[in-house]
């Protein structure tokens, strides 16, 4: 009977410490909470986009502007040049020739001018003389008549010799073009990507000129063309910073948004928007037409109290709603906590700068958040005993100086 008796008090002992741990459950194990904590949230836009030099999306083409067969190269792929610099050289010999036939051809033009000129004043003294004499009357008015018409003759072929003049000055210029484009010369400071003949090749220029050369204006600093969807594009502002990688290097480097285009592509449906970030590439590690991974900081808020995204998702059941006043239940963004009743309270806040999983939040009332825990959802069979710390599908708070927003690492 003493067994019997010590057996059903220790039964009635378990029954009420599972009773009171029950209660304690009922109170706050209903729910998935998560910490505020303070942090750093840095908002980020993902885009790729390719390596090109400044200014241009596939270097500056340096071309032949007349045909002749190309005599020398002075450079060669990866030369640095500069501005001014002569990088090729056409056979010029036919060119020299059509300009010293064009001097020469000005130089008989003058000399008509110049007799033109003499004609002319012989004419007008001609002219002056015949009209006396038939004013006396001591000379017919043929006479005078002949003379007028040997002075504007006269007059006629002086403006058609200067017309000349003007001819053979506008074809010595021609001439003189067409003889320093023999000379081809670099436009830009910078390095040759590209060459598209070779000494002793005939080149053959028509409306457009026949490019020999690729100039990227120096590689020291790059852009990079980054396409971006039109959901993203409006977070996009001039001068945000922006870093990235290269599939070529293990490392990340950094830009900022230089220009943003109004160009629309539209490709599958998907209306895509180029924009330009400018970077320093003192090493020239970069080349042009390298594929870049890009995060473009949109926003940052440091050392600020945030909540996993997911808490704005949570929506209390119907039975919940009912045991407080709608007058309680604030407008728009909110997030909610378990009472010591085991019950729900809203408090109203306003969100700051939010990431892919987690967003900045103050309470329009002032009261600290900052160690609390909010309601994202309720408890299921599933995740009764997880603890949400070790649930892997859970985001994990950004460390504090951490958060960077910076580019995905490369891969190993």
């Amino acid at each position: 009977m003493k067994f019997m008796r010590t057996g059903a008090l220790v039964c009635l002992m378990l029954a009420a410490g599972c009773s009171k741990l029950e209660e304690k459950r009922e109170k706050g194990a209903r729910y998935r909470l998560a910490p505020l904590a303070r942090t750093d949230i840095v908002c980020t836009v993902e885009a790729t986009g390719t390596v090109t030099p400044r200014n241009s999306a596939s270097g500056i083409p340096v071309g032949a502007q007349v045909n002749g067969k190309l005599v020398k190269l002075f450079v060669d792929y990866n030369s640095e040049v500069t501005n001014g610099q002569v990088v090729a050289l056409i056979d010029p010999q036919v060119y020299e020739a059509t300009y010293k036939a064009s001097v020469a051809k000005l130089e008989m033009n003058k000399a008509s001018v110049a007799r033109c000129e003499a004609e002319l004043a012989y004419a007008e003294k001609t002219y002056a003389r015949k009209e006396k004499l038939v004013a006396h009357g001591m000379s017919p008015q043929a006479d005078l008549d002949a003379a007028l018409e040997a002075r504007d003759t006269a007059r006629a072929n002086l403006a058609s010799a200067q017309a000349g003049v003007k001819q053979c000055e506008a074809d010595v210029s021609q001439a003189k073009a067409n003889l320093d484009y023999c000379t081809i010369v670099s436009p830009v400071d910078g390095i040759v990507i590209d060459r598209k003949v070779d000494e002793g090749e005939t080149v053959v220029s028509s409306y457009n000129a026949v490019p020999v050369l690729t100039i990227a204006e120096d590689l020291r600093t790059i852009w990079i063309e980054a396409t971006v969807p039109e959901a993203d594009i409006g977070q996009i502002k001039v001068g945000q910073p922006v870093t990235f990688t290269a599939d070529a290097y293990r490392r990340r480097f950094k830009g900022k948004v230089r220009q943003i285009r109004r160009a629309a592509t539209t490709e599958n449906n998907v209306v895509t928007f180029p924009v330009i970030v400018e970077a320093a590439n003192p090493d020239e590690m970069l080349f042009p037409g390298m594929t870049a991974t890009l995060s473009i900081e949109t926003g940052r808020d440091e050392d600020t109290v945030a909540v996993t995204s997911a808490a704005f998702r949570f929506r209390p059941k119907d039975e919940d709603l009912a045991k407080m006043p709608p007058e309680d239940i604030p407008a728009g963004p909110k997030l909610w906590f378990v009472t010591e009743s085991g019950g729900l309270e809203p408090v109203a806040v306003t969100q700051g700068v939010a990431d892919t999983s987690f967003t900045a939040v103050t309470a329009k009332d002032g009261q600290k958040l900052e160690g609390r825990e909010a309601v994202i959802g309720y408890q299921t069979v599933a995740s009764a005993n997880l603890n949400e710390a070790d649930n892997p599908f859970m985001p994990k708070m950004p460390k504090r100086n951490k958060n960077k927003g910076t580019a995905p690492a490369p891969k190993n």
